[in-house]
């Protein structure tokens, strides 16, 4: 599949009745010679699929433990404003899943990519800190 080219793939579609291509002439394609055996047109290279980047893999890490520390920001969110009693054992999580996350973060940032993740997850992670900041406070003024 990666040596076949997207229109080698696209062409038997295009004399369909149906076809946006066939019925409309500004999206008809002209038919372009083939690089032998390649199957693509001319100018046209074979499609490569890409890999995960480093900065890909470090963002779904982070993205990851966000999850985790915004579901615990919630739950100790609604215990608080509950009173009750598991309330600050909840903040206590919160803020631990917090550290954490913004842990991983500085350390993503020092990387050579640090500026893609931080441009990536740099707000949410920022949310997320204000949020518990201010449950914090709240709790503080009960």
């Amino acid at each position: 599949m990666t040596s076949k080219c997207l229109f080698t793939l696209i062409r038997p579609f295009r004399n369909h009745p149906r076809s946006l291509t066939a019925s409309h002439p500004y999206h008809a394609r002209p038919h372009l010679p083939s690089l032998g055996r390649s199957r693509c047109p001319v100018g046209i290279a074979p499609r490569l699929y890409a890999t995960k980047s480093t900065a890909d893999e470090m963002i779904e890490e982070i993205t990851e433990m966000y999850a985790t520390a915004k579901d615990e920001f919630e739950i100790a969110s609604e215990e608080t404003d509950k009173k009750s009693v598991y309330a600050a054992d909840d903040r206590q999580a919160a803020r631990e899943e917090l550290d954490k996350l913004k842990e991983a973060f500085e350390h993503a940032v020092r990387d050579e990519n640090g500026e893609e993740v931080r441009r990536r997850v740099g707000n949410r992670i920022r949310e997320l800190e204000q949020g518990v900041v201010a449950m914090e406070e709240r709790a503080m003024e009960d």
